[in-house]
């Protein structure tokens, strides 16, 4: 197959995942929206869950294909470009959702963390439909600083990285939501299957401390490509900058559970800031930020 034909068939099986994902969307709302419903029981606080389990796992079904199809879009847009497919703001965001979602497949396997494929699904809806329609950029060899073995090395560790504090984020705020509701009385029908609070607060730290190293090696890796490719190993550019201002939220995040002891909101908000840095990085500094990182093809 042409490298051309190829490109094509990276952007048919993007729209292929679109159709999909959109598929496990509607699956775990239906579930989320219809699995309440109170027994014939005069004790109102029991509820059936039965009748929604076939749209549960039909959307756990479509994430899973998803993932595949996403995984095929991936290596076949860089073997239409023979390099790693991650040169610009298009192929970043095809493989961070790419990310997110196998992220989120992993917790599910862990964790039975179903309820997650709905914020999940409209995460990774979002992210590859801005990326076919705003971001995308026609397959092409990479610019010379990028011609790197560190290419393969760092971003992807970037990308890992990015997808599990992504659904840490979402946990955290979902401890918010489910805290306020309770903090007016009780959870609404729609979250009675959505985990407490304590075990929400647990989930979102671990998925932190697991890939904290990771990103500690991303940020330790691109500052070696620096000095390989500019001749020194820190400039202050402003993606080095804000990665490192993610990795400090992330460490003050880490320290705060750990040795100070905090838990439930306080935690769940630094985790949501420092999540916003690394989102901060990924959009403004890529498409409207200068410097020697400015590679969104835009």
């Amino acid at each position: 197959m042409s490298s051309s034909n190829l490109a094509y068939f990276s952007n048919d099986a993007i729209y292929a995942c679109l159709a999909i994902f959109t598929i496990a969307f509607l699956a775990h709302a239906f579930e989320v929206s219809w699995s309440v419903k109170n027994t014939e029981s005069s004790d109102k606080t029991e509820f059936d869950f039965s009748r929604t389990n076939r749209a549960g796992r039909l959307g756990t079904s479509m994430m899973i294909l998803g993932t595949g199809i996403l995984v095929i879009a991936d290596v076949t847009r860089g073997l239409s470009a023979h390099r790693v497919p991650w040169g610009n703001m298009y192929e970043f965001s095809i493989t961070g959702a790419l990310m997110l979602a196998a992220a989120y497949l992993f917790a599910f396997a862990k964790y039975k963390v179903r309820w997650l494929g709905l914020p999940v699904s409209i995460s990774v809806l979002l992210t590859l439909g801005t990326a076919i329609t705003v971001l995308y950029r026609p397959s092409a060899p990479l610019v010379p600083a990028l011609k790197s073995p560190w290419l393969a090395i760092h971003v992807l560790a970037a990308i890992i990285s990015g997808g599990v504090f992504l659904v840490a984020n979402l946990v955290a705020a979902t401890f918010l939501v489910m805290e306020r509701y309770e903090l007016k009385g009780e959870r609404p029908i729609w979250a009675r299957k959505i985990p407490s609070l304590d075990a929400l607060d647990q989930l979102s730290y671990r998925l932190v401390a697991f890939v904290f190293p990771l990103w500690t090696f991303a940020v330790i890796a691109g500052a070696i490509w620096a000095e390989s490719a500019w001749g020194k190993y820190w400039s202050w550019d402003p993606k080095e900058t804000w990665a490192f201002i993610t990795w400090v939220a992330y460490a003050a995040y880490l320290h705060a559970r750990v040795t100070v002891g905090w838990r439930g909101r306080r935690a769940a908000w630094l985790c949501i800031f420092a999540g916003s840095t690394f989102l901060f990085n990924y959009i403004w500094v890529n498409i409207w930020g200068t410097g020697l990182h400015t590679y969104s093809g835009l």
